[in-house]
């Protein structure tokens, strides 16, 4: 039997993912209703065929791949089609939220009559000749989404509780993307003490390493700051929100939320500045 799969929604990622699952053979269906001319676009280019909300359900797997504030929101809203349903899929959120989150969402589904699995996806979007991104299933049900292994995805069960592939994420993530925060930060700092070029000549000799990784990652960064804000603040739940390292993480929503307002802008700059200018 052919296998179907329902993403929603056809950001950068999701779309990515439908491309590649569809290069293998598998109808891919999406739902564009009230979304922009670009994201159905976007879902064409990737051969996802446009559907009826209902018809999101006539899959046999949903990935849940959207913006880490909108997770619980969009599973209520699938939810809300399952009342009366001759088919319900697995549903897979694979969302950057943390634990209680993930738990809260599992809940949502369950109740409403459908199967869950917890998934994390760590990596950059799906292209040709990158075998990534990598996605992380956990729970009762994640065996099920190994079948997906065999259309050009890279799968990887866990032996472990619903919680435990949202809490892979949330570390993963809280160590690339804090360490972008803190490079930024003090890059900034060194660039309004006027020692910009003295910090980035000493790393090119002491920290070479770092220097090429920051050299890439940060200036990727610049667009992508503000979707970064919610997953920051997923991730200080995850450390819990009274504890110094929570606290942290909270701060460092807060500098991507800077980073991406229009006070940013200058800061913004100033990095750039920093990776245009060569080492001595």
């Amino acid at each position: 039997m052919r296998t179907v799969v329902s993403i929603v929604s056809p950001g950068v990622m999701g779309a990515s993912i439908a491309a590649r699952l569809v290069g293998h053979g598998i109808e891919v269906r999406t739902s564009v209703e009230g979304r922009g001319r670009a994201t159905a676009e976007r879902a064409a280019a990737a051969g996802m065929t446009a559907v009826s909300a209902d018809a999101l359900l006539e899959a046999d797997i949903l990935l849940s791949i959207v913006p880490p504030g909108v997770a619980v929101s969009t599973a209520k809203a699938i939810a809300g089609h399952y009342a009366g349903a001759s088919h319900r899929p697995l549903y897979i959120d694979c969302n950057a939220v943390n634990v209680e989150t993930a738990k809260e969402i599992a809940g949502i589904i369950t109740d409403a009559g459908g199967d869950f699995a917890d998934g994390s996806i760590i990596g950059m979007p799906a292209r040709e000749g990158y075998a990534g991104p990598a996605i992380f299933v956990s729970g009762d049900h994640a065996k099920r989404a190994a079948v997906l292994a065999e259309y050009g995805l890279q799968i990887r069960v866990m032996d472990a509780p619903v919680g435990a592939a949202s809490a892979l994420k949330m570390a993963y993530g809280g160590i690339t993307k804090g360490l972008i925060a803190l490079g930024s930060a003090m890059i900034l700092g060194a660039s309004r003490a006027d020692v910009a070029g003295a910090l980035k000549d000493e790393m090119s000799r002491s920290q070479q390493t770092l220097l090429a990784g920051f050299s890439k990652s940060i200036p990727d960064m610049f667009p992508k700051a503000s979707r970064w804000v919610a997953e920051m603040e997923e991730i200080s739940r995850f450390l819990g929100p009274d504890t110094p390292q929570g606290r942290m993480f909270a701060e460092i929503a807060a500098f991507y939320t800077h980073l991406a307002s229009a006070d940013g802008r200058q800061d913004i700059a100033s990095l750039a500045s920093f990776f245009e200018t060569p080492a001595n």
